[in-house]
């Protein structure tokens, strides 16, 4: 981290830290470049992960059109509202650029709307759903405990070589090789998903008899590289189906 605030410990105000980021940031409507900083400023608004907040330098403000719109936040500070138009697209009050705060480092920043923009970079490569949390880690182990993979009584997958991924504030997930899942049982959809540290997903639905277990297990086709262990490996929502490790029972997370 720089010298100051990011160095030491994060700034803190009720449940919401801020602190400074040395990644390259950048954020694109249209296909059109609206923000590109180098010292992002991190804002923990939710626990499990920060959005970026730009200095103003950063921000390309000829794109932001004053809406006369206002935001107050009890921790974060009073803000005005702004559309962004760029790239042929409007993006109605996406930006939001902070007057006042009780943090020094976000007075005169501009929070986007992460939905809003159709592109984000952290230096050269491109991130989904959420900026990545610094202080998350994942962690893709092979193992040889015995994972058995139960729904509504049926064992539908069953491996004594699945791959544990760790990931600080999840449940552990089990990868399982295709070859040890029932794949005549499962139904490619339409349904996929992206995560900032492993890439997009792909899902299948299970179906025993006439029941259809929407979108239960996923896979990773083409993980980004630093994910690479779990590519083509199937996961199941253990918050769903019954997993046994080792002969023994697992109690269902609630997450």
């Amino acid at each position: 981290m720089r010298e100051g605030i990011g160095s030491q410990a994060a700034a803190r105000r009720g449940r919401v830290r801020v602190e400074r980021g040395e990644k390259r940031v950048r954020a694109y409507l249209g296909g059109e470049l609206v923000a590109d900083t180098e010292r992002p400023v991190l804002v923990w608004e939710k626990p499990y992960y920060p959005t970026y907040y730009f200095p103003l330098a950063g921000v390309r403000s000829e794109l932001l059109v004053p809406d006369g719109g206002s935001a107050h936040s009890p921790s974060r500070g009073d803000g005005r509202t702004f559309t962004v138009r760029a790239g042929g697209r409007i993006a109605p009050g996406a930006a939001l650029r902070i007057d006042d705060s009780p943090f020094d480092d976000l007075r005169g920043t501009v929070r986007l709307d992460w939905d809003a923009m159709d592109g984000w970079f952290e230096e050269d490569e491109q991130v989904y759903t959420h900026p990545r949390d610094p202080y998350t880690r994942v962690d893709i182990l092979p193992s040889s405990r015995h994972v058995r993979i139960e729904v509504d009584g049926v064992t539908v997958a069953d491996s004594t070589k699945p791959t544990l991924l760790f990931e600080t504030g999840l449940p552990v997930r089990y990868y399982l090789p295709p070859t040890h899942v029932r794949m005549d049982l499962l139904t490619p959809t339409d349904g996929e998903s992206h995560c900032p540290y492993k890439g997009r997903a792909q899902y299948w639905s299970l179906r025993l008899g006439d029941v259809v277990h929407a979108d239960l297990a996923w896979s990773y086709p083409t993980p980004l590289p630093e994910s690479q262990k779990i590519a083509g490996l199937i996961a199941f929502y253990a918050e769903r189906v019954d997993v046994h490790v080792d002969g023994e029972l697992q109690a269902r997370p609630a997450s």
